[in-house]
């Protein structure tokens, strides 16, 4: 029999402590160890009864928990899932969260409804599950770097990056490497709306090229990144000789929206897939990788990020099956191929 998943659940919230045992006491490959109202008791607890995974609030007393999962991810690093309230004020305390560490994210539910329950009882599920395959890694917290302008470069492709989990740190790594004059990069991650434009404000700041949340008819053009707005598909149209940006709500694709599968297919229909670079972070399921092998076989270059450096290695994995995958990359590398391969005719 395999061993069950041993969880520990931290929330100054006995209601939402007494909820997260319920949702994991109807699993069989989930177990509760124990919980914790503060990270003090959580402190000895994690010590005492070596769990997989924590689940993980923000607001906390005595000590906040990002303090807290920072210290935890330089010390013990292990997976976190953080369960907290996601509002649009409480983005960039989340998408820190992600920078420290955490594998994952998920929202309260906002009422007592049953349909939502049961959709956040199966989400918390499959985070915790993917939670305790995932690669974590120390916390380092470094100098940013910006990567230095290319003298005299000419990039005849697009770039088109999809990821989920793990995405937004893997994205943030892969453009510090990318110079101010990069070619014209579009990036779907699966996000929630209320974080994409906390997201692209925040590598904005960071970054050294420009980094902007999509909306309709703004042009995707070099030296500018774009990332899909949270729940809008990111498409594409022609607008006289430029291409801008199109969102549309329809329905979700691969459980998705923003979906990578979207985008990969609507880049193809205003760019020859020849004139792209197609790259595949991490991420949890399949989303993209049908669309990605339309693309490579087209003539589009695909890049896929290797296992070792995922945080989950599924995403990519599921277009290297396909045969959707001219190269598979570790992280640290996957800017100077991308920018190489930009470069060909």
């Amino acid at each position: 029999m395999t061993e069950k998943i041993k969880v520990l659940i931290v929330d100054d919230s006995a209601l939402i402590r007494q909820m997260l045992k319920e949702v994991f006491a109807s699993l069989n490959d989930v177990e509760v160890v124990g919980t914790a109202a503060d990270p003090f008791i959580a402190r000895d607890k994690i010590k005492r009864l070596n769990p997989d995974v924590l689940t993980l609030d923000v607001e906390m007393p005595r000590m906040n928990g990002l303090q807290f999962l920072g210290n935890l991810m330089r010390l013990r690093p292990m997976p976190v899932v953080m369960v907290s309230t996601l509002t649009e004020a409480g983005a960039p305390e989340t998408l820190e969260a992600l920078e420290t560490g955490a594998v994952d994210y998920i929202a309260k539910p906002k009422a007592k409804d049953e349909v939502e329950f049961r959709e956040f009882a199966e989400s918390l599920s499959e985070k915790v599950r993917m939670a305790a395959k995932a690669r974590v890694r120390p916390y380092t917290p470094g100098q940013k770097k910006t990567a230095p302008a290319l003298a005299k470069v000419q990039y005849k492709r697009m770039v088109c990056i999809g990821s989920s989990t793990g995405g937004t740190e893997a994205i943030r790594e892969l453009l510090e490497d990318v110079p101010e004059n990069c070619p014209p990069i579009v990036i779907t991650q699966h996000i929630p709306e209320v974080f994409s434009a906390s997201f692209a404000m925040r590598l904005n700041r960071s970054l050294a090229m420009e980094v902007l949340e999509a909306e309709d008819g703004l042009e995707v053009r070099p030296g500018r990144v774009i990332i899909a707005k949270g729940n809008k598909h990111l498409t594409f149209k022609k607008q006289g000789a430029q291409i801008v940006c199109q969102l549309i709500d329809t329905e979700r694709v691969n459980r998705h929206k923003p979906a990578v599968e979207v985008m990969f297919d609507a880049i193809a229909e205003v760019t020859p897939a020849n004139k792209l670079v197609a790259v595949m972070l991490t991420g949890m399921g399949a989303d993209g990788a049908q669309a990605m092998k339309r693309l490579k076989d087209a003539g589009a270059n695909c890049l896929a990020q290797d296992e070792s450096t995922s945080v989950v290695w599924g995403m990519p994995k599921a277009a290297y099956d396909l045969g959707a995958v001219d190269e598979v990359v570790s992280l640290p590398n996957i800017a100077s191929k991308m920018l190489k391969a930009a470069q060909l005719p």
